[in-house]
C-alpha cells in the first residue's frame, strides 16, 4: 500500500526537528527549493508529484523522521527513537 502524500505542516514539521533550513532539505532529496518552498505555502495536502513526495519523505526518513498518517487528530510527524549501543550504555 502507497503512503499518502505529504503535508505541507509534515514537510515543516519534519524539517523543524531536525533544524534543517528548506535549502538543506532540498539539497539532500534532490528536490528543487522551489518545490520545497511551494509545497510548504499550501493549507494541507501539496501538489507535489509522486516522484518529488518520495524523494522527500526517503530523505527526511532516513533522517529518522517518523511520519503519522491521520488517525482523527490529523497526520503528524515525530523523531524515531535511537537505541542505545552497549558502549553508551550508563555504568
Amino acid at each position: 500500500m502507497r503512503p499518502r502524500p505529504l503535508t505541507s505542516a509534515q514537510i515543516r514539521a519534519a524539517r523543524a526537528l531536525l533544524r534543517w533550513s528548506a535549502q538543506e532539505l532540498a539539497d539532500k532529496s534532490y528536490v528543487g527549493i522551489t518545490t520545497i518552498r511551494r509545497a510548504e505555502l499550501t493549507a494541507s495536502e501539496t501538489s507535489l508529484t509522486s516522484a518529488n513526495d518520495g524523494a522527500i519523505r526517503r530523505t527526511l526518513e532516513a533522517a529518522g523522521v517518523e511520519f503519522i498518517d491521520e488517525n482523527g487528530a490529523g497526520p503528524g510527524v515525530r523523531l524515531r527513537m535511537r537505541q542505545q549501543n552497549r558502549s553508551e550504555e550508563p555504568h
